[in-house]
């Protein structure tokens, strides 16, 4: 990673904003809290169609701030989260002469002081990481505090049927543009955020994932975001906690049993690629031999194999009731997640 003339690791935080004129003080003020101790950070703001005064706060801020500030202007038609946060990841590029690690977070989130420096630390050991979003609590949602706490427990599982090397010590389920981290180089291999309204930040981890980099979910890295049910996206968190407060228990999510025949999947196809030996693999999943022989043969690695060659199970992946699936969780627990 390319480092400062002074030996300091260069950091770009790319945040998008669309009409943030009211949250944008508050992100400065967490911003400028940073530990900064051996980085040299720079903020890239790229103001998405604002037609509020989101332009006038980040100038006047860029003229007093501690931190140095890009700010660039985007113009859409319609809210792409995709496309407006590749944009700021593209000026953030610039600002690093192409090299140097890349941050993203959102204008209505305040990272936590140390941020900076558990993003950095845990790029220094993985190729991308997915750091933890704690919800602010201004509309309590018992619902949402449930949905949380089984991916939670779905994702705890997966890590005891699949555990990698490369995971965190503590981790986490999510996966939010919120708090993401990756080198520019790794970036670039990617192709960036995909030009989508929403999810670009799971369709982007999901692309390394299937690249064979290595994703880490890590709790150390905390970025606060707002509760607010009006977002700047269609489908976005605003839009799933509207959904939550009408729907409540009702919303529906993966079965568990599901999640775990492809959790084992993944763990089978690592020892597979390892071994070279598919027919394991073949039997447990129904591909043909010679089919996983040819995705082997296209995967640099096993990750990379895991993550392309396991397909949803055979019934599907069935969608259920939160109350459904945290009762399946709870069987399957009971059971440690036996076949």
């Amino acid at each position: 990673m390319k480092q400062s003339p002074a030996g300091r690791i260069r950091v770009a935080i790319c945040v998008p904003a669309r009409n943030e004129a009211d949250a944008l003080p508050r992100l400065f003020a967490a911003l400028d809290r940073l530990d900064r101790y051996g980085l040299d950070p720079v903020i890239c703001l790229l103001l998405d169609s604002c037609d509020d005064r989101s332009a006038a706060v980040a100038h006047d801020y860029a003229a007093r701030a501690s931190l140095p500030i890009r700010i660039d202007y985007a113009t859409q038609a319609e809210p792409n989260a995709g496309r407006a946060r590749h944009g700021a990841m593209l000026l953030g590029e610039r600002a690093l002469d192409g090299r140097g690690l890349l941050l993203t977070t959102d204008a209505d989130s305040l990272p936590a002081v140390d941020w900076l420096q558990a993003m950095v630390a845990a790029l220094g050991q993985v190729d991308v990481v997915a750091g933890k979003v704690v919800r602010t609590v201004t509309w309590p949602n018992p619902a949402q505090d449930r949905l949380e706490q089984y991916y939670e427990s779905l994702y705890a599982m997966r890590r005891v049927l699949d555990p990698v090397v490369w995971e965190a010590a503590a981790a986490h389920h999510q996966t939010s543009g919120a708090n993401l981290g990756i080198s520019v180089h790794h970036y670039r291999l990617l192709g960036g955020f995909p030009p989508i309204p929403a999810a670009e930040d799971a369709q982007l981890v999901d692309d390394a994932s299937r690249a064979g980099l290595r994703v880490r979910r890590d709790a150390a890295s905390v970025v606060y975001t707002s509760d607010r049910r009006t977002g700047r996206v269609v489908h976005g968190f605003a839009g799933g906690l509207r959904v939550l407060d009408r729907d409540g228990d009702a919303v529906m999510v993966a079965h568990p049993e599901d999640a775990a025949w492809q959790y084992r999947g993944h763990a089978l196809a690592r020892r597979v690629y390892d071994d070279g030996d598919v027919s394991p693999l073949a039997d447990a999943i129904g591909l043909t031999c010679d089919h996983l022989v040819g995705v082997l043969r296209d995967s640099p690695n096993a990750e990379a194999f895991a993550m392309r060659v396991v397909p949803v199970p055979p019934g599907g992946m069935r969608r259920v009731t939160l109350a459904v699936a945290e009762a399946g969780l709870a069987t399957l627990s009971a059971g440690r997640f036996a076949a």
